[in-house]
């Protein structure tokens, strides 16, 4: 059970989860603002001009996925180092290292000046990212959950699960302004830059915040129970959790596939689908975006919260089942050019997806002990992100390209859901057999 046996007093609590959320917050405007240029400006800008638009948008987009490969091994890295030494220290360097990555994209040669090296630099930089994202979640999810009174933990841990939606909303606002005041041509020569660039300015507002943080509560406590083992005979976090519980790092990334996959087809391809398919405005895209995501911050808290009472798994079940059946309506919805019917559309998508995203911090915390918490809760997420979002729009896109039709990628959705939702009810049961088998 996470939450200490006392947990901090309300308004202590209230604050750590708060900085963690304010801190998750800056980490994920960084991740997204990529996806947003993948989608509207890099197949333009740093490939060659001759290239068949669809082929141009795959490699954007190839460029996007590598920040989810390079997940799992910041997962590895930082939840080994966060395990051994604190959730705190592991967090402000993944501050770091995400800020200074995108601050290097927006100061990237494109095509035209540097060739082949302009897309080989963003792919590094990407792989960077990818490297800091996989390490962030992990940490800020645990601080606020490991020092969250005892029954919380679900309210708790949707405070940092808030920083993806309010990150999405950020980097869309910033894009949405730069496109709406400059001219075509100005925002493709050099405005795509400021949001990257404006990263420098927020990771110094971010490692402030951080800095604010005290070390989570159960954390402390492991550490002193340790205090007696020399450094030398503690066993790596990263390998007792692969040889201890493997079982349950798999099925744990297996049940957020779909929470993932179905995220990133609503905030990175529905937007290039509207720009390149539909014909819509971009800015009223960008728009929709950020206003449904706006409305997923008070859903994610709810359905933390609902988790404490009803349980997390069952909540995770409902939300996979109804974003799998609503992936049918989704893009009829996008297509019948109506800015209400889009909204609409991503709207409930977001919202479908809370009530798995809300639970989900303190689920996959609950899963390990916590002298190897963060290493299991990131290994398990990150990997779900690789084969979820980090191919989700590549998929959709390559099947539009071949059938000329959105209802296979409603069926890819809806397939995906199906996966997630085996996977968790087989975690559930391998989560009480366990416990059974201890005597619990």
């Amino acid at each position: 059970m996470t939450g200490s046996a006392s947990g901090k007093d309300g308004s202590s609590i209230f604050k750590v989860a708060v900085t963690a959320g304010a801190g998750a917050t800056i980490e994920w405007y960084d991740f997204f603002v990529y996806g947003t240029a993948a989608a509207l400006v890099f197949p333009k800008i740093f490939f060659p001009a001759d290239l068949p638009p669809l082929v141009a948008q795959l490699a954007a987009f190839s460029t996007f996925a590598v920040g989810f490969i390079a997940r799992p091994f910041g997962g590895i890295v930082f939840g080994h180092f966060g395990d051994l030494f604190g959730r705190k220290k592991a967090l402000l360097v993944a501050l770091l290292t995400m800020g200074l990555a995108t601050t290097a994209i927006g100061l990237l040669p494109t095509y035209a000046t540097a060739g082949i090296f302009s897309p080989l630099l963003l792919i590094l930089l990407r792989l960077i990212q990818g490297v800091a994202i996989g390490g962030q979640w992990g940490g800020a999810a645990l601080m606020a959950i490991e020092s969250a009174p005892k029954g919380k933990s679900g309210y708790y841990g949707s405070f940092v699960q808030m920083g993806v939606p309010l990150g999405v909303v950020l980097s869309n606002i910033v894009f949405f302004i730069m496109i709406t005041t400059l001219s075509p041509d100005a925002f493709q020569a050099w405005g795509w830059r400021v949001p990257f660039i404006l990263s420098f300015a927020l990771v110094f507002i971010g490692i402030y915040i951080q800095t604010r943080l005290e070390e989570s509560v159960e954390f402390e406590q492991a550490a002193r129970s340790q205090e007696d083992t020399p450094k030398e005979h503690r066993k790596s976090p990263i390998l007792q959790v692969l040889t201890r519980h493997p079982l349950k790092i798999l099925l744990a990334g297996g049940a957020f596939i779909a929470s993932n996959t179905c995220f990133y087809a609503a905030i990175t391809y529905a937007v290039s689908y509207g720009d390149t398919v539909l014909n819509l405005s971009r800015s009223a895209m960008l728009a929709c975006v950020v206003a449904a995501s706006v409305v997923m911050v008070p859903s994610l808290l709810l359905f933390g919260s609902l988790s404490d009472r009803w349980g997390r798994s069952k909540l995770f079940m409902i939300g996979l089942a109804l974003t799998g059946l609503w992936s049918f309506a989704f893009f009829p919805l996008l297509e019948t050019l109506s800015y209400p019917a889009i909204l609409a559309a991503l709207t409930v998508e977001l919202v479908f997806i809370s009530i798995m995203y809300g639970p989900q911090a303190a689920l996959f915390a609950e899963l390990f002990p916590v002298a190897v918490r963060y290493s299991g809760a990131s290994l398990g997420y990150q990997l779900g992100a690789v084969i979820g979002g980090g191919f989700a729009p590549i998929i959709a896109t390559a099947l539009f390209a071949e059938y000329a039709s959105s209802l296979p990628i409603s069926i890819f959705l809806f397939g995906v859901c199906f996966l997630s939702l085996v996977c968790t009810w087989l975690l559930t049961r391998h989560v009480n057999a366990s416990l059974v088998g201890k005597g619990s």
